[in-house]
């Protein structure tokens, strides 16, 4: 790995599994300092003595812990570069006939107000970073934002929102005259624990994946670390002009038809 974001401080939601603790493990190999966020206090533990990157619990959707993340953000390294706004769930979620308000506004909670929540304060403590604003803004969203599913209606609305809520963004700071750039990225099925744990739990394990697999023209999922490696290029002065612009990582699953 490059060192290409040595002197950079990060901060990642969700980052105790998945693609979060991948991206905390690739933005370290890059030489960044990073601040990660979760709820899973051990499994935190364990990717701090891996990868030498600090944790603070909090859940993003609220919105009163938002101050001391930042302040201690700001006590232990005195700016922010970048912000990966990866936290995201499904648990609870329905068709429009059958989800339950309380589902819908918990997922809505994590899956947007939590994104909106952790751009919002990246962007005030960008603003004021020693030497002058200046970082950059990824915001994890899914293929499901051009593909909904019918069975995961809250997911489905709230990725497709984290498309208007990146360029607002990056609106807003182009207006303002921050370089600060927002981007989001839309992966498709990825190889996480979570995704190994289903097809292993499966009646027919091979079937399983196999099944996940054929959801993408390229026939696999995705890699962590390929998505990791994606975040890692849109935090990096090599995408220095990029910004409102939506990164598909999905195998070709939202190219179009395979055909027969």
């Amino acid at each position: 790995m490059t060192q290409r974001l040595a002197g950079k401080v990060a901060l990642i939601t969700g980052g105790t599994s998945g693609i979060g603790a991948g991206t905390v493990r690739r933005l370290r190999a890059d030489g960044a300092e990073v601040v990660f966020t979760g709820s899973n206090e051990a499994a935190a533990d364990q990717l701090c003595a891996e990868t030498g990157a600090s944790f603070l619990a909090q859940r993003v959707e609220d919105a009163a812990g938002w101050p001391a993340v930042m302040s201690a953000i700001a006590q232990r390294h005195g700016r922010l570069d970048i912000a990966f706004a990866n936290a995201g769930t499904e648990r609870g979620d329905s068709s429009i006939e059958h989800i339950d308000i309380t589902d819908w506004q918990a997922l809505i909670g994590v899956n947007l107000t939590g994104v909106m929540l952790t751009a919002q304060h990246a962007v005030r403590a960008m603003r004021v970073n020693p030497g002058g604003p200046s970082g950059a803004i990824v915001l994890n969203s899914s293929m499901n934002a051009y593909k909904a599913m019918g069975n995961y209606v809250a997911y489905s609305t709230a990725k497709c929102a984290l498309i208007g809520l990146g360029k607002s963004v990056a609106m807003h700071c182009a207006n303002q005259g921050l370089p600060i750039r927002c981007n989001t990225i839309h992966p498709g099925v990825v190889e996480t624990e979570m995704i190994c744990g289903v097809i292993d739990r499966a009646p027919d394990p091979a079937a399983a994946r196999a099944q996940f697999n054929a959801m993408a023209p390229l026939g696999r999922m995705a890699k962590v670390a390929e998505v990791a490696a994606l975040v890692a290029f849109l935090v990096s002065d090599d995408a220095a002009f990029i910004s409102g612009s939506e990164y598909g990582i999905d195998g070709g699953s939202t190219a179009g038809m395979m055909g027969v």
